[in-house]
């Protein structure tokens, strides 16, 4: 039986998926990881940053993708599932008042109790949610900015990391600077590779994007790069991070067999990133365990 339209939890179920519940983690954890690590204590900042990045700021985020998106989304077959909500009309004004109402309250608060001693921080935080908002918003569109759109989509996911750092008080070295430009090349090599199979769907709809403007398989090739260098830069982290660069490699082989695709079949890529969806899970799960050995190996219990 249908759910009818216009009721309050078909409205609620619809305004949860445009946020990308199978996201959520992507987010949540770099600000949680960095900032537990860095401080090694469980407090509020910790719990209210880590919901902030959990579900407003997806929210606000994929709400407005969705918003801006509608019309091209509607010729695109992925659309309206797990990959992306195709949003009713009349839920365009309900999704952006929700997510900035959510990001708002969550964030504002967030901001209080991390105080004014990092003011770095707040900096950080401003790039991040201009670059949620810049990506998607009739302007600026960045997203229709071949290699930019790249580029902001990796920051909505290691700027909470960045934040994490700052609003810590983390020391800046040259470690933690080759691991956030491995996670920044993650997050790029992830976008080109994701915007393989919407080539044909965003030509037809006019939207250029990094997969429009190189072409499917340069695109596949430069995601595989990417992916790749991720993995030596973390050769460059404290141990256990170098065993983080084997985390590149099935990245690399759900790529490889589209390293070659043409436009006209960018489409069948959508089994890679389906892949690369899983892969996600798998790889924080390690990433976790990576973690806690090196919290306990430098706390001296092993």
């Amino acid at each position: 039986m249908t759910e009818p339209l216009g009721t309050l939890s078909w409205k609620t179920r619809q305004v949860v998926l445009s946020s990308r519940p199978l996201s959520w983690i992507n987010t949540a954890f770099p600000f949680a990881a960095t900032y537990l690590v860095t401080t090694g204590r469980i407090d509020a900042l910790l719990v209210l940053g880590t919901l902030f990045f959990l579900i407003p700021y997806n929210l606000l985020m994929y709400g407005i993708n969705d918003v801006y998106d509608y019309e091209s989304d509607l010729r695109n077959p992925r659309k309206g599932g797990a990959e992306g909500a195709l949003l009713h009309p009349a839920l365009h004004r309900t999704v952006i008042a929700a997510g900035v109402l959510s990001v708002g309250i969550v964030g504002g608060s967030m901001v209080v109790l991390a105080g004014a001693g990092h003011p770095l921080s707040w900096v950080v935080l401003a790039v991040s949610m201009f670059a949620v908002v810049a990506y998607s918003v009739r302007g600026l569109r960045f997203k229709e900015r071949p290699v930019l759109d790249s580029i902001t989509s990796s920051t909505h996911f290691v700027s909470p990391a960045v934040y994490g750092l700052v609003v810590a008080g983390a020391t800046i070295d040259f470690a933690l600077l080759a691991l956030l430009a491995a996670f920044g090349l993650w997050g790029m090599a992830s976008h080109a590779f994701g915007a393989v199979q919407d080539v044909e769907p965003d030509r037809q709809a006019g939207i250029a994007s990094i997969a429009t403007a190189l072409g499917a398989g340069p695109t596949v090739r430069l995601s595989i790069t990417f992916w790749a260098v991720a993995g030596v830069l973390m050769l460059a982290t404290p141990w256990p991070g170098p065993l983080a660069a084997v985390l590149a490699v099935p990245y690399i082989l759900a790529a490889l067999p589209f390293r070659s695709i043409s436009d006209e079949q960018s489409a069948t890529a959508n089994r890679g990133w389906k892949r690369f969806l899983w892969l996600n899970f798998i790889t924080g799960s390690l990433v976790t365990l990576l973690l806690i050995y090196w919290v306990r190996h430098s706390a001296g219990e092993f």
